[in-house]
């Protein structure tokens, strides 16, 4: 998993709980890394996962709500970070159908080995979407949180409902309605 992910995700929990906290989830996870991310370097997805279930016990918010308010709050870095790649959309019904052909094709010219998600479009409509996200890390919340700030972003609404496909949360259908 790229640092980036990593060093956004501290700078959150820092934001939002402080710094006792970072230290404490990170003193209380087993990590490889110490706890000293890069934001170009790439680490062990276990070590996120440590990290949110720590945070998830300290704050009693579950892994799925924290994923959610985290995939908002990215979705910062990427508008302040590449402007010029939102820029190429003008709705979002659009730029959500083009994660897999276009926005991820950019990520990976940025990062050659960043593993991923796959995003697949079943239906597509001027006003609707499903797609299926299929990912071993089960962060489709973190998806849901990106998606919610890419209407924001167009200054649009919609309902996005989610359904897992795998009980474990790595096949999972999203279902757009733009509003």
């Amino acid at each position: 998993m790229k640092g980036i992910v990593f060093t956004e995700f501290l700078d959150l929990v820092e934001e939002k709980f402080g710094l006792e906290v970072v230290d404490k989830i990170i003193s209380d996870s087993n990590l490889d890394s110490e706890g000293i991310y890069t934001s170009i370097g790439t680490y062990s997805f276990s070590e996120m996962l440590q990290l949110l279930t720590h945070l998830s016990k300290y704050t009693d918010i579950s892994i799925d709500n924290l994923l959610l308010v985290y995939g908002e709050h990215f979705f910062g870095v990427i508008e302040n970070s590449y402007p010029g790649l939102l820029a190429t959309y003008k709705d979002p019904i659009e730029m959500l159908s083009s994660i897999e052909n276009h926005i991820h094709v950019e990520v990976r010219k940025i990062y050659p080995d960043a593993e991923l998600p796959t995003f697949i479009v079943t239906e597509k409509t001027e006003n609707s979407l499903i797609m299926v996200y299929k990912s071993s890390r089960a962060m489709h919340h973190f998806g849901l949180g990106l998606m919610n700030k890419t209407f924001e972003h167009f200054k649009s609404t919609a309902t996005i409902d989610l359904e897992k496909i795998k009980e474990d949360g790595t096949e999972v259908r999203f279902i757009v309605h733009k509003n």
